[in-house]
């Protein structure tokens, strides 16, 4: 039963975030090209989304209750675009704890792209510890260069993925090779080619 509460709430939190990201224009249609120098239809600006209160507060409230039943113990993605969400669900965690002193928060970090030139020379920023689970995210996957990168980096620093999510899902073959890899994947959102995203049930 409190299963499909969650399952339920989850939905909600995610068509509400469809709507905000229509109407903070951070999903929108044209032609575009992707970082990955496909063209698409449509262009999703995440930053816009998880920068905004509201588009936060529900990032976070769907991915809490996707990672708690995961039961990782950290959680991260590549700079820049998970940045915020990072924070955003280490907070989120913390307050949603039964206490000061009380177990229940989440430990967060990001990867950089590559390891500083300069000071401690890491690329894994954040108190997280090898041996450690995690979950990893994206803001979005398309191709999965990104998020496979954080994938990998966390991997080679010790930790065990026990999940993998983005907000939305391109369907570009990036999920693909997530599954492949016999990792436990989760988009809030997923699109088609003609560039329609549906909330992800």
């Amino acid at each position: 039963m409190a299963q499909t509460h969650s399952r339920q709430s989850r939905l909600a939190w995610t068509t509400r975030l469809l709507a905000r990201a229509k109407e903070l224009e951070s999903l929108k249609t044209g032609d575009f090209t992707l970082s990955s120098g496909q063209k698409s239809k449509y262009y999703f600006d995440g930053r816009l989304l998880s920068l905004d209160p509201e588009g936060a507060d529900l990032i976070s409230a769907a991915f809490l209750d996707i990672v708690r039943r995961s039961g990782a113990e950290a959680v991260g993605g590549p700079a820049v675009a998970a940045v915020p969400i990072v924070g955003a669900l280490v907070l989120r965690s913390r307050l949603e704890s039964p206490g000061p002193g009380a177990p229940g928060g989440l430990a967060g970090f990001f990867v950089r792209g590559e390891a500083k030139k300069h000071g401690a020379g890491k690329q894994i920023e954040g108190p997280v510890r090898p041996g450690m689970s995690v979950a990893v995210f994206d803001d979005t996957i398309s191709t999965g260069g990104s998020l496979v990168m954080a994938v990998d980096a966390i991997q080679e620093f010790g930790c065990k993925v026990v999940a993998t999510l983005c907000v939305l899902d391109r369907n570009q073959g990036g999920s693909d090779e997530l599954r492949r890899r016999g990792l436990p994947f989760h988009a809030l959102w997923a699109a088609d080619g003609e560039g329609n995203v549906r909330v992800v049930e």
